[in-house]
């Protein structure tokens, strides 16, 4: 079994800042009209979720359930996708397996879905890769507060 140090990963969530960034930029400008719906419809599922368990998570996702993973396979990008999905992935959910069980912030992180996709639709590349980096610094500091205390 692997174990994750608290110092590994933190270097894989700023890996996985820089790389979905990116992921969100080529999404601006490579994604169809038809992803963009399925992502909206994607947001408000998981808006309903959020709504019927009263904010108490926001459910991790695998595969094509998931924001990021559509996210990533929108840039079109193979070397992204193989990196992100595959191997680095694998590593976080290994992570989160092995790991107590930390705070979410899953309205906020709604939210930031929601601006994510927005820049997305607008095809603004700039907007979306910082948004994302944004949205993927804050999980970084979150899980580093939780493996402070």
């Amino acid at each position: 079994m692997i174990t994750l140090s608290q110092e590994k990963l933190v270097e894989l969530y700023s890996v996985r800042e820089a790389l979905e960034g990116m992921a969100a930029r080529l999404a601006a400008q490579n994604i169809s009209e038809k992803d963009v719906s399925e992502l909206e419809a994607l947001l408000n599922r998981h808006s309903e979720h959020i709504d019927e368990v009263d904010g108490a998570s926001y459910f991790h996702q695998y595969g094509d359930f998931d924001f990021h993973y559509r996210i990533i396979k929108a840039s079109q990008n193979r070397q992204l996708i193989n990196l992100l999905c595959n191997e680095l992935y694998h590593l976080l959910r290994m992570y989160r397996y092995q790991s107590p069980r930390t705070q979410s912030r899953p309205e906020a992180a709604l939210k930031e879905h929601l601006f994510i996709l927005d820049a997305i639709k607008n095809r603004d590349p700039e907007l979306a890769e910082l948004l994302m980096r944004r949205h993927i610094s804050r999980s970084k500091a979150l899980i580093e507060k939780n493996l402070d205390s």
